[in-house]
């Protein structure tokens, strides 16, 4: 482990795009990355030891709610499909960091550091709001709603 808390080793395959932290579930390369912590006040995303495969069964244990309610993906960063990117940065993060205050001053410990483009854009900054992002929040802060809408320049 390398003194930020990040995986010396790499997840993504070398060449490849870098890992968007709030992907999708049915993203090709989809991993679970975290399970979200409903008890926590606001929600809060706990990170898995390794990052976890998609499979059909793995989806199958969040039922009767979304996936995205109980856990925290990470796949390829989809750049221009993504209603996020701004043509050379992911929006998102750079709202994120603006307007979410930190969860923590202490970095997660977090197995895709060294492939995210969340801390390759904005680095511990957004790491430290990282655990407050839940995809399917019913009742996120205002400043996580506004910061999660797309269209609006970071």
């Amino acid at each position: 482990m390398t003194a930020d808390g990040s995986s010396p080793r790499r997840v993504a395959p070398a060449g490849s795009a870098l890992l968007c932290p709030s992907a999708q579930p049915d993203a090709a390369d989809a991993v679970v990355i975290g399970v979200v912590d409903h008890a926590a006040s606001p929600p809060e995303v706990q990170y898995l030891d390794e990052p976890t495969p998609v499979t059909p069964e793995l989806l199958a244990l969040a039922r009767p709610v979304r996936p995205t309610e109980v856990y925290r993906f990470a796949a390829s960063c989809q750049q221009g499909a993504c209603s996020h990117w701004s043509g050379h940065d992911c929006t998102l993060v750079t709202r994120l960091v603006k307007l979410v205050p930190v969860a923590s001053l202490a970095l997660p410990p977090c197995r895709i550091r060294g492939d995210c483009r969340w801390f390759h854009q904005t680095g511990r900054d957004a790491c430290r709001r990282c655990p407050l992002v839940v995809t399917q929040n019913q009742a996120p802060s205002e400043a996580m709603r506004e910061a999660a809408a797309p269209g609006k320049p970071g």
